[in-house]
This record gives structure tokens, sequence and C-alpha cells, in this order.
């Protein structure tokens, strides 16, 4: 998925790299330090067009204010951000991405035994979401336009998007087995979809009919249940950022939201997280990862 503006500077990082940790105390059980993070995604983790974007890999559209940037701040983590904006599970694990300024190698490969952990967002463009929406736009009010619900699940016919969903959840169960060999030791976050828009939609402020605002709401939530399954199976944990981010969406007030409208307000792509969006995420996930106690006898993350 896309660009996102707006920026938000996290400081303060609540464990330091590096940095000696006492003995624990009989009975404590101590946080353990993260020297290596790898990040691995689509645009929903990259952050395409806030700023500032990442020169090293510029077909990528990865921002140094995208989420695992400003969760790795928090932590003091070595990060190692591979997030690419268009990829698919296959570029995580096998398939060389093909970008308008080169080819990216598998984002696996960053993967090592050291991690200590890894957070993955992807999935989307697996069954061509972006598309989708796209095609859900009507500038008009009905019946002037065609409904996308209509197109892609017509009464008594199988939904098209959740039978390529329900395709692709096995290849996402694979890349997270793929993930642990490669890192036994490392904590694995699943981030999922956040809630980009609202059941019912706001037309024409969003220009979507209400049933194609329901059907794509259902559709994402359709994605992220599958992915959680998935990840749960495996003992992986899995970050659901629908409820936080809800009365956030595209139709919210610009000021207020974490996902950009079709026509953004902010640098960032349509209806992609913004800085602001990448900030709450980031803070979201940094609680989740601080409630995480370490084995004193190891001090991985567990």
């Amino acid at each position: 998925m896309g660009p996102v503006g707006g920026l938000t500077v996290l400081a303060s990082m609540s464990i330091i790299a590096g940095v000696a940790v006492a003995p624990a105390q009989a009975g404590e059980v101590r946080r353990a330090p993260v020297d290596r993070y790898v990040a691995l995604g689509d645009s929903a983790a990259s952050g395409p067009f806030i700023p500032e974007q990442d020169p090293t890999s510029p077909g990528c559209y990865r921002s140094d204010h995208n989420y695992p940037r400003l969760l790795a701040e928090r932590l003091g983590a070595g990060l190692v951000d591979v997030t690419c904006t268009g990829a698919e599970s296959r570029h995580i694990t096998e398939t060389p991405q093909e970008t308008p300024t080169g080819t990216v190698k598998p984002q696996i490969e960053s993967v090592k035994q050291d991690t200590d952990l890894v957070t993955i967002t992807v999935g989307a463009n697996d069954v061509d979401l972006v598309k989708t929406v796209a095609s859900c736009v009507n500038a008009l009010p009905e019946p002037h336009g065609t409904s996308c619900a209509a197109e892609l699940a017509p009464p008594g016919m199988p939904d098209k998007l959740r039978t390529a969903i329900d395709a692709a959840a096995p290849r996402w169960g694979a890349m997270l087995d793929q993930v642990r060999e490669r890192a036994p030791e490392a904590r694995v976050v699943v981030v999922g979809y956040g809630t980009f828009l609202r059941r019912g939609g706001c037309h024409p402020y969003q220009p979507f009919w209400a049933k194609d605002a329901d059907y794509i709401s259902r559709t994402v939530g359709y994605l992220n249940d599958r992915f959680r399954a998935e990840a749960e199976e495996r003992g992986v944990t899995y970050m659901d950022l629908r409820p936080m981010s809800e009365g956030h969406d595209a139709c919210a007030q610009p000021e207020d939201r974490y996902y950009a409208g079709v026509i953004p307000s902010e640098p960032a792509a349509p209806l992609h997280p913004t800085g602001r969006g990448m900030a709450a995420f980031a803070e979201e996930i940094h609680g989740v990862l601080s409630e995480t106690r370490s084995d004193p006898s190891t001090g991985k993350i567990g």
C-alpha cells in the first residue's frame, strides 16, 4: 500500500541497546534488550511519502518516520528496515521485488539467527486489495455508478476477495514458519491493518457508497482475522490495530486521521497511514512489547 504524511517525533527510549543489564534478583523477571530488530512488510509499514524518505532504497518509498523506525527509537534497538511498498508475502520469503529504482532481495534474508524482534505487515497486496478499493470509488451518489460489493460478492455467489484471502492464508503461515526457522529465539509480531474506512463510510467526504465502505471494512477485517489465526496457531503475537484506529480513519478530520483520505491532505498515500498514524501504531506496539517480560535464564524476549 502507499504514501502518508505528518511528523511526530517520539523521544525517550525505554530500553537502551548495548547497555549492560544488571543481574536479576531472586524471583525478579527482567526485560531483555532488543539489539537487532528486523522490520518486514509492505507500504502499510514502509510509509511511502512520509518525510523523510530513505534515499538508500528510493523505490521502496520507505519513511524514516514509519512505525518500525519510531518503535526502534523507543526500544533503543538496532533496526534493519527492509519494508517495501508493493511487497507481497512472496517478496518476503523467496522472490526478489522489482521496484521503480531496481530489484530488492527477499526481505527474509535480513532475518539472522541473532535477531531479537521481527515485525511483519503484509498480505493486502497478495489479494490486490489496493486495486479493489480503487474500484469502489464513486464520486456521485447512488445510483450513478457501480457498486464494487455487487461486483465482487453478488448474492448467492462466492465472495471473490474472501476466496483470494482463503487461498493466501496458508502462505502467510508458511512465511511465519520460515521467519521462526531463521531466528528461533526472536519475538515475532504480526501487525495487522487498521481501520482506514469506517462502517457506513462518509460519502461524499470520502467517495465510497455506504454498502461499499461496509464491504471494504468487512474484507479488511476478514484478512486480519485469517492472518491472526495463522499467527496464533504458531504462538506468534498478533497486533490488532483496528480498535485503536477507530475514529481515526479517512472519514475523520485531518488533524485526527491515522489514515489519509482518497485525496490526502498531508504527505501520504491515499488510504494509507499518516505520520500521526505511524506514531500512534509505534506507541501501541511498544506498549505491548513493554508488557512482555524476558526469561531471566536467557535474557530473550518471551
